[in-house]
């Protein structure tokens, strides 16, 4: 755990992960936020797994032109746009109540994401040294899987209680205190792009990116299947407290797993790491839609987490070795578009299929959008040889030198 004490003594590290995280906490209400509130107005799941994949598909098809955007101009506009903007888009939706209303303000709510998560990652190479890259993405993920757990749990609780309006009130209020905070650190404000080269390939004919966004499309489709199955599972059985509980266990054991992921040897290439964690998550995942919303449901929801914290510090080091130079954000913001497209796909999907088949099914989808990856990796593994790369010894002896030296 020395390795995340000295990370924590870099200049603007606390100010990064402190100042984002009430917006983090935000982003973790904001789904079942909105479930609640559509199926509140509307006594239908179906419509509330719809405002959820609208709200997710417009975010999505955006993230890549956002990351553009921050590509080329800096981070500074963008935030101080889309910030404000996100924020009483979460207020007009919370004062609607006709089905209509909600899906639309569901949908240009979703054009008004701040790029929160696609503005730290890229400042990471420019306030910690390259060897402390892996722990960084580790501890960052993890303080993302923390809001993870408090915001469903919250979302859940005041949507469930006399004032159900406060789930939607209190996640504008904290997006927009996030998202604020983030806008006016020094380490934000000092950012400045990366010089594409000119003449250079586009970042949609790059192999390596096209192969992660195929990858991105099967397991956006089951998160978004995963993530109404859960909900729609609990009110059907009249049992939705439980939605919070069982999403809590999953984020408690995704910081973990993120934290784990950041321990792992850096003699171990990311590639390496990331498909066999990848074969671990299919595993845990097969029992999955013979599970019910109790214990069964939070075990493997709590072995997904541990999964999905690591697999995400290994994303991002498997990313960053194969993307084109200059596409810092535009890189993840156009895999997360894929992704996330896919993932509102799977949401409206799955909030139809819970209704008029059964969650069950829903579930599965999960489970073999899984194996689909894992064979996409699988079969073009030979795309992403870039994420192979084991640091050199004289790299191992710099990072131990960081870490006996407070002054870094």
């Amino acid at each position: 755990m020395e390795r995340y004490r000295a990370l924590l003594r870099f200049p603007h590290v606390k100010a990064l992960l402190i100042s984002a995280f009430p917006a983090r906490v935000a982003y973790g209400m904001i789904a079942l936020a909105t479930f609640f509130k559509a199926e509140n107005a509307t006594h239908s799941i179906a419509v509330a797994g719809l405002a959820i994949g609208l709200e997710s598909f417009s975010s999505a098809i955006t993230a890549g032109l956002r990351g553009s955007l921050m590509d080329r101009f800096g981070l500074k506009w963008p935030l101080r746009v889309f910030v404000p903007s996100y924020a009483l888009m979460i207020l007009a939706l919370n004062a609607s109540h006709d089905r209509t209303v909600i899906l639309l303000i569901s949908f240009i709510l979703g054009l008004a994401s701040p790029p929160i998560n696609l503005s730290i990652r890229p400042m990471w190479k420019s306030v910690v040294p390259a060897e402390f890259l892996r722990t960084a993405y580790a501890l960052d993920t993890a303080v993302i899987s923390a809001a993870t757990v408090f915001g469903p749990v919250i979302a859940t609780s005041l949507a469930l209680s006399k004032h159900p309006g406060s789930a939607l009130t209190l996640c504008a209020i904290l997006v927009f205190i996030g998202g604020a905070c983030l806008a006016f650190t020094k380490a934000a404000q000092s950012w400045t792009p990366e010089v594409k080269a000119r003449g250079s390939a586009s970042l949609f004919k790059n192999p390596a990116i096209r192969l992660l966004m195929l990858e991105g499309c099967f397991i956006g489709f089951g998160i978004g299947a995963f993530d109404i199955a859960v909900p729609a599972f609990a009110t059907l059985e009249h049992i939705p407290e439980r939605t919070a509980w069982i999403l809590a266990i999953m984020g408690i054991c995704n910081i973990f797993g993120g934290l784990f992921g950041g321990l792992v040897s850096k003699k171990t290439s990311p590639l390496l790491v990331f498909r066999r964690t990848y074969f671990v998550w299919f595993l845990i995942e097969l029992p999955l839609a013979f599970s019910y919303p109790g214990w069964s449901m939070a075990l493997i929801a709590g072995g997904i987490g541990l999964c999905g914290g690591a697999l995400q510090v290994f994303y991002l080091e498997v990313m960053e070795a194969v993307r084109p130079h200059g596409s810092a954000i535009s890189s993840l913001g156009w895999l997360w578009t894929v992704e996330g497209t896919f993932m509102s796909f799977g949401a409206a999907v799955g909030g139809w299929v819970s209704n008029s088949l059964s969650p069950r099914v829903c579930l599965s989808f999960s489970t073999i959008s899984v194996a689909c990856g894992l064979l996409v990796l699988t079969i073009g593994r030979k795309r992403l040889a870039a994420a192979n790369a084991i640091p050199t010894e004289a790299q191992d002896l710099n990072a131990m030198k960081d870490n006996a030296s407070p002054s870094h």
